[in-house]
């Protein structure tokens, strides 16, 4: 507890001086004087300040106290601006995307377009020990293939972590897939046909659309908020005024906006959505990802009636490699499970058992902690970067979770034209064209923050902001 303490110290800086209640060389309250203020202890206070200071964000000097640094300018943030609903339309941007996904992970490249942490952040060593153990000690079970539904052990694990989330499941519920995109794939198939239309939030991972276009199936897109994310009374006007079929929405930290619904948001919309018996597929990819003491609500939590489909997966927290998934997938259970027996028939034996292993020894937790103390930093210290090398009239999003940051560029910069500036530049990045069926984020980027900062990456941060300040001015 005493970390988020000073964590939030440190937020509540940056948020004055994002605001410009602090200025540019602006004195920063005396360690005495801000503990007194918030009831912490001074030693909070003075951890919070050096830590800012490690970022280059104050300065202290000799007898005089703290100040925010001169060249500390940070980039206001991201705003949504209102847009008219249009009618639903076909998925169209599987060329692009498909461009932009063989570039994604490039060895040679800076890879600002990975949305996994680093392997300095995974838990390699624990996992290897884990993995060759349970291979060693059950070969013919590890060799096998796994049960469709999955392996029993990481069920129960899954389940016992899902109640602990407030999610009111049975031990047996949770479907094993290999990885998130065949729980979305599974969830999609079991309660939508070929032409239907899907209520998407704007914008949306693109992965969501390749898998629209490839169903045959139409978007229709509400905006997402990027502090709020979508809001009951946009959903109400969509479903009103258009024959939804189904719903596919990331309340917690959405890919790319960083967006998180509030958890009242969140109950209207399951309710407003059971009403019409309109099922609602949930990516909760990303909620063990919160940089804030309570882990955010799920729609699943809310969920009475078994509509929401509830798909996440482990690849973004302890191993993206092993393409371990699951799905919650309510009334929906047996039609998934017939599907998924046709497609890839189970998942990896070896790779669940392992992560059940790790979950049984109670090792998830400690994890967490550690990674969603590190990505916040590496966000932080990228945020404070763009503001130093990008051109005026760009804004970033200051995310509470996750591990991306979104950027909007100047008006007239073409986000796809940087891409492949960017990446014959040796850099990876994620255009905003890609994360929408419209044309209304075409000066938007994504950017990972889930690896180390170093000196190439900040170089990278660097070129892309000369890149696209020369694209705005030419």
């Amino acid at each position: 507890m005493e970390e988020y303490r000073y964590r939030s110290v440190e937020r509540n800086v940056l948020s004055l001086i994002d605001s410009g209640a602090l200025g540019l060389g602006d004195k920063l309250p005396s360690l005495r004087s801000l503990s007194t203020r918030l009831g912490l202890s001074v030693s909070t206070v003075n951890q919070a300040y050096l830590e800012l200071e490690r970022k280059g964000v104050i300065e202290s000097r000799p007898r005089s106290g703290f100040f925010v640094r001169r060249e500390s300018r940070r980039l206001p943030r991201t705003e949504t601006a209102p847009t008219p609903m249009e009618q639903p339309r076909p998925v169209t941007r599987i060329g692009l995307i498909q461009t932009v996904l063989e570039s994604v992970g490039a060895e040679e490249r800076v890879a600002l377009d990975v949305v996994a942490p680093g392997p300095h952040l995974l838990p390699l060593k624990e996992l290897g020990r884990i993995s060759a153990a349970v291979v060693r000690d059950e070969p013919e079970r590890a060799m096998g293939y796994a049960p469709i539904p999955g392996d029993r052990r990481l069920i129960r694990q899954i389940a016992f972590r899902s109640m602990e989330h407030g999610i009111d499941v049975a031990p047996d519920d949770p479907l094993i897939t290999a990885g998130c995109m065949e729980a979305l794939y599974l969830s999609l198939r079991s309660v939508c046909r070929r032409g239907d239309t899907v209520l998407i939030q704007s914008p949306t991972y693109y992965c969501f659309l390749q898998l629209l276009e490839t169903l045959g199936l139409r978007a229709i897109e509400v905006p997402s908020d990027p502090e709020h994310g979508v809001s009951p009374e946009e959903l109400l006007r969509a479903l009103k005024t258009f024959d939804i079929a189904a719903c596919v929405l990331a309340p917690n930290y959405n890919n790319p906006d960083s967006s998180l619904t509030p958890d009242e948001a969140k109950r209207e919309i399951v309710t407003m959505l059971a009403e019409r018996s309109i099922p609602l597929v949930e990516d909760d990819v990303s909620s063990d990802l919160h940089f804030t003491p309570r882990r955010p609500g799920t729609y699943k939590q809310f969920d009475r009636k078994g509509l929401v489909l509830l798909c996440s997966s482990f690849s973004k927290t302890i191993a993206p490699g092993y393409r371990v998934g699951w799905m919650l997938p309510g009334r929906f259970r047996q039609k998934a499970l017939e599907i998924k027996a046709t497609t890839n028939v189970s998942t990896s034996a070896p790779a669940q058992m392992a992560i059940a292993e790790f979950l049984r020894q109670g090792r998830m937790e400690r994890h967490l902690k550690k990674l969603r103390t590190a990505l916040e930093r590496q966000m932080d210290t990228m945020q404070l970067h763009l503001g130093r090398h990008f051109p005026d009239g760009t804004r970033v999003t200051h995310p509470g979770g996750g591990g991306v940051l979104w950027l909007e560029l100047p008006k007239g910069t073409d986000s796809v034209e940087l891409f492949f500036q960017a990446r014959r530049a040796g850099i990876g990045i994620a255009p905003g064209a890609i994360f929408s069926t419209q044309d209304k984020f075409a000066n938007y980027i994504r950017l990972s923050c889930g690896f180390p900062w170093t000196p190439k990456v900040e170089q990278a941060i660097h070129t892309l902001g000369e890149l696209a300040g020369t694209m705005h001015l030419s």
